[in-house]
């Protein structure tokens, strides 16, 4: 069977997939695989619980609530907030666990169920393996006062903001480091509805608040960093100095100018990096950013002296990447961007403190990316297929082969199986978008006859 936990946990069709009898059991084998692994020695175990806007992710909560209680964990139920809070609130509190209900970006019919260490990290690969094979196996259960409390604990939520705030003041050395600028702020109808505008506007920004009432239902409907098209529009027409989009979770964001051109998320890593580089911040004046990342980021880092160190994709694997060498600044092309002195994860309403802080101290966010040249990138995402053979079938690392060899330095080829959905994505980088086309379509069709399902 295909290995239950992806790149960012747990994820499918809510009350199909993700069930409440599958956050019952999720949350209890968490539990019990901590408590065996001695993490919750000589004290009461402690989680944090948090969840997006999604109507499913309510009753999911209250199942992941019921399992840890019923496994003797004591639960601080935040609500909604974005997973870069809980995260936060995991490490602030001192709790055991951290859980977050979401999707991410996905539909509104989808939702996930993740976990956070204590310290607010993400679980290590062999911890969540631990995880789905303790599902439903027989256990102890505890009685009396052993069993954990459940309590309302949504008035954490602002602990995070004030975090976020006192974050960009440090990293901008002023008390409202973004006073003057005017910034459109797409919520997607998601976590940060509420948290993303009122740290902007806590940091001295004026704020034109975007898709910000969400009723369950229209979570990245036509909003936030999938859709950026009225955002774009938006910061034009108000004449904004730029606009943020999250995604449903607000552990990512994205960008757009003044000119209403989207900054994608290696624009983003690459003027974080150099601000941090000027300020003497950026460890070995390095950036850790995945194989998804554009030659153009590489390029432009280059020119400025800063290195590269490539990761998997996700952003779990990027911090892992940053803890080992103890690097300072890393992120993903999708958005998310992991600030180590001030996070353990990527986080959205964070880097758009950051964005506004570099724009209101160095200039116009377009002149922040003018160095930052995006090569013609093509992805493509083949569904249908064994996504488990991408990197054996010899067919298909013959078409691969050549290609790159085609492409020459002028470009690159990546196939991945997707960590979160039954895909093979298929991406192309070359020097014109017509052979960076050519490329990920023929690499497409082989993947499709080569490894379509039976």
């Amino acid at each position: 069977m295909a290995r239950l936990f992806g790149t960012d946990g747990v994820r499918g069709l809510a009350n199909r997939v993700v069930t409440a009898e599958l956050a019952v059991d999720l949350a209890v084998s968490a539990a019990r695989v901590l408590a065996e692994r001695g993490e919750f020695s000589g004290h009461r175990p402690k989680a944090v619980l948090g969840r997006d806007t999604r109507v499913s992710g309510q009753f999911l909560s209250h199942a992941v609530a019921a399992g840890l209680a019923s496994a003797g964990v004591d639960v601080l139920d935040v609500g909604v907030v974005p997973t870069p809070g809980v995260a936060y609130l995991t490490d602030a509190v001192e709790a055991d666990l951290g859980v977050v209900i979401s999707a991410s970006h996905n539909p509104m019919p989808d939702n996930g169920i993740k976990f956070f260490a204590r310290g607010g990290h993400k679980l290590d690969d062999a911890v969540e393996d631990l995880i789905e094979e303790g599902l439903r196996s027989p256990w102890q259960r505890p009685t009396g006062a052993a069993v954990g409390t459940i309590t309302d604990a949504a008035p954490l939520a602002a602990d995070y903001v004030e975090h976020a705030v006192a974050a960009v003041r440090s990293f901008a050395g002023a008390e409202e480091p973004l006073t003057g600028l005017t910034i459109v702020v797409d919520t997607a109808y998601g976590a940060a509805s509420s948290v993303g505008p009122q740290a902007l506007e806590a940091a001295g920004a004026t704020v034109i608040a975007l898709h910000d009432a969400p009723d369950g239902f229209n979570i990245n409907d036509q909003a936030g960093s999938t859709h950026m098209g009225a955002l774009q529009d938006r910061v034009v027409a108000e004449g904004a100095d730029f606009g943020i989009a999250y995604d449903g979770d607000a552990d990512r964001c994205l960008a757009v100018d003044h000119t209403g051109a989207l900054v994608n998320g290696d624009q983003i890593m690459g003027l974080l990096a150099m601000a941090m580089k000027d300020a003497g911040s950026l460890y070995h004046d390095t950036l850790v950013a995945t194989v998804m990342s554009n030659l153009g980021l590489h390029r432009a880092m280059d020119a400025a002296g800063i290195t590269i160190i490539e990761s998997a994709v996700g952003d779990r694997y990027v911090l892992e990447a940053m803890r080992e060498g103890g690097y300072s600044l890393g992120g993903e092309q999708s958005g998310h961007v992991i600030v180590a002195e001030y996070a353990t994860t990527g986080d959205g309403v964070l880097t758009s403190l950051l964005i506004g802080a570099r724009v209101r101290e160095a200039g116009p966010l377009r002149d922040q990316c003018a160095a930052i040249e995006t090569l013609p990138q093509i992805l493509v995402n083949v569904a249908g297929v064994d996504r488990s053979r991408v990197h054996t079938d010899a067919g298909v690392q013959q078409a691969v082969a050549a290609s790159r060899r085609e492409l020459g330095k002028s470009g690159r080829v990546l196939l991945r199986p997707s960590g979160t959905e039954p895909l093979v994505r298929v991406m192309v980088e070359a020097s014109t978008a017509a052979d960076a086309q050519r490329h990920a379509d023929a690499l497409a069709a082989v993947v499709t006859e080569r490894l379509a399902l039976s």
